[in-house]
């Protein structure tokens, strides 16, 4: 008897060219104080973007903000790898959802005089999920990319 086959969760990925250097990058997504200058989706009020990063295997995670039209945002996680100027690996859950815990891997490469960034984003509850990170995903890679522009 053959076994039940094993229903794939939802992915997205998605890449960037950035013109900055992998320790750039990765500083960005690792200090506080640079994740706040461009983390969220375009509604967000950059005023109320916060961030505590504990950037270690083990280490948690957790960004908060405010949209623009006033409704709160919490995600958080722990980090499952991470590689200095080359990979960050973290669970991701929204405060509203903690039962939905899905993983992101951003991996940093070299390219040119700046930086090749994949972000590949698995393990969604659906294709509902999925499409919603990727709507949030792109305004948010789009303002980190005018960070460094």
């Amino acid at each position: 008897m053959a076994s039940p086959a094993v229903e794939a969760k939802p992915s997205l990925t998605l890449q960037r060219r950035l013109k900055a250097t992998p320790a750039q990058v990765f500083t960005a997504w690792t200090q506080p104080d640079q994740l706040v200058q461009w983390f969220g989706p375009e509604h967000t009020d950059k005023t109320t973007v916060h961030a505590e990063l504990d950037v270690r295997v083990g280490g948690r995670f957790r960004a908060r903000f405010n949209t623009k039209d006033g409704e709160y945002h919490e995600v958080g996680g722990a980090y499952r790898e991470v590689v200095k100027n080359q990979k960050l690996v973290f669970d991701w859950a929204w405060h509203s959802t903690p039962e939905r815990q899905s993983l992101v891997t951003v991996t940093l490469r070299a390219d040119g005089s700046g930086t090749l960034l994949t972000l590949t984003h698995e393990k969604f509850f659906d294709d509902a999920a999925r499409d919603g990170h990727k709507r949030g995903w792109i305004e948010t890679l789009d303002k980190l990319e005018r960070l460094f522009a």
